[in-house]
């Protein structure tokens, strides 16, 4: 329950999880979580993923969408067993021990500005189709602004403009999974003369290139569902979460079947595999063979309206709520803990903005390689964040066997089974990621990241145990006490 927010100075800090407004309903949060899992990964990087995998780039996001839902199986049971507003940082605190709840706090903060840079670079491209002469960084700052002004208003309008980015998106992938299967089954447009789901293995078979080349497009496949666990992060925002977020949660393996599954299925039985190159859209090419006018124009609308999607959603909306807890936590300034009356923490979305600006520079500068190693790091944190979540997890599971937790009602399934083969996945992308000069870059940049975070660990130690100490002896009887 929101902290009444009437009798205290707007600005005054408050605990993690006090004082943000329950503004975000069933509606908005089941769009944050298709939001979230539906962005330039798809509509874009899987052209070239295509080129190198053929058909079996199917199979890659089918064993990529379980792993991901394992984990947020995980997470939506750590949810169920306590509210965590400031994010599943506050679970790596919790059984991790203070440090990983800084590390992750901070670490999910890098990763989404960065890909809030990588988005906005995405955005200034798209509008170039438009406007070839409008300079990238122009369109860059030009949204940057929007999306900022947006956060800082309220909750609530947030949650509905990303609401009608994710149904934009949502609406794009339906039409081309109809229209795709009218070609197939009524054979019209000059797409009919050859489209066949024999498409999908007439052409060198399900993997043309060999099996290796399948196994490195895994980087690029798991960047494509980072933000599947923004839902955790909306916690403290939703109205009814402990119904909510399991609902959320139980809907992602549909969402998975239907927007990527059943999209690249359509597609690569309406069009060859063969027709892909590096950096083709899937959803442009494919409209295009079948003659839908101005199809082109459309997707690519399309695909800027996911990238801002991304970029509203984990650039600015994830970002200041990690950095409030960090604040709350005692992992950075105590300042950051501050919200204003409309309960938004106006500090920590005016510094993520600001640090993502630099991706407006970058546009101006250098933009040729910037993507492509922006999502690399990118996906590097992300498996870091996913693999917290898992043990986190696990060790709750050992506190309710030891009889030290209460169980929570919604469970992670095969557990702990499922989720050493989904520490084991992620080990094995991690070895993929290095395997390639061009997203090995990752890993170099996740190790400084590593020794900047070890390196600030002493200054914030004592912050962040006072505010642990603090929180716990605030606690209400019979509430779970921290185990970490």
């Amino acid at each position: 329950m929101a902290v009444n927010t009437a009798d205290r100075p707007p600005e005054e800090a408050q605990p993690a999880g006090e004082g943000y407004h329950r503004a975000l309903g069933t509606r908005q949060i089941q769009m944050l979580a298709i939001g979230g899992t539906i962005g330039t990964g798809l509509f874009l990087g899987a052209g070239t993923n295509i080129a190198k995998a053929g058909p079996s780039l199917i199979l890659t996001y089918a064993v990529a969408g379980l792993a991901l839902f394992f984990v947020m199986r995980a997470l939506g049971e750590l949810l169920t067993y306590r509210r965590a507003p400031g994010g599943f940082a506050d679970y790596a605190r919790e059984f991790l021990g203070p440090f990983w709840g800084y590390a992750t706090a901070w670490t999910y903060w890098i990763i989404w500005v960065t890909t809030g840079m990588a988005e906005l670079t995405a955005a200034g491209q798209y509008v170039q189709y438009w406007w070839p002469g409008f300079d990238q960084w122009k369109t860059a700052l030009i949204a940057l602004v929007v999306l900022f002004v947006v956060n800082l208003i309220s909750v609530r309008l947030f949650g509905e403009l990303e609401f009608w980015f994710a149904m934009i998106k949502v609406a794009a992938i339906v039409m081309m999974i109809l229209v795709g299967l009218a070609v197939l089954v009524f054979g019209f447009s000059d797409a009919g003369r050859t489209a066949s789901v024999t498409n999908l293995w007439s052409h060198g078979g399900i993997f043309p290139n060999g099996f290796g080349h399948t196994m490195m497009t895994l980087q690029m496949v798991m960047f494509a569902y980072l933000g599947v666990e923004l839902v955790g992060v909306t916690a403290g925002e939703a109205k009814d979460p402990e119904k909510n977020i399991p609902r959320a949660i139980n809907a992602l393996p549909i969402r998975f079947a239907l927007f990527y599954l059943g999209s690249l299925l359509v597609i690569l039985s309406v069009v060859s595999w063969t027709e892909f190159e590096e950096g083709t859209s899937p959803f442009v090419l494919a409209f295009t063979k079948i003659g839908i006018p101005a199809a082109a124009g459309i997707v690519n609308f399309v695909v800027l309206t996911a990238a801002l999607s991304s970029c509203n959603a984990g650039g600015l909306y994830s970002t200041s709520r990690m950095l409030r807890t960090a604040g709350a936590n005692g992992d950075g300034p105590r300042i950051l803990a501050r919200l204003s009356g409309r309960g938004v923490p106006v500090l920590t979305v005016v510094i993520s903005a600001v640090v993502m600006g630099i991706g407006v520079v970058v546009n101006a500068v250098v933009p040729e390689k910037a993507f492509e190693y922006i999502t690399s790091v990118s996906t590097g944190g992300a498996i870091m964040v996913w693999t917290v979540i898992v043990v986190a997890h696990m060790r709750y599971r050992r506190a309710v066997a030891e009889g030290r937790l209460p169980a929570a009602p919604y469970r992670m399934p095969g557990a702990p089974f499922t989720s050493v083969l989904v520490l084991a996945f992620f080990a094995f992308v991690t070895v993929l990621i290095a395997w390639e000069a061009d997203t090995r870059v990752a890993l170099y940049v996740m190790a400084g990241w590593l020794v900047l975070v070890v390196a600030g660990w002493p200054f914030v130690r004592r912050g962040s145990q006072q505010a642990r100490m603090a929180a716990v002896s605030a606690s209400a009887p019979g509430t779970p006490q921290n185990t970490g």
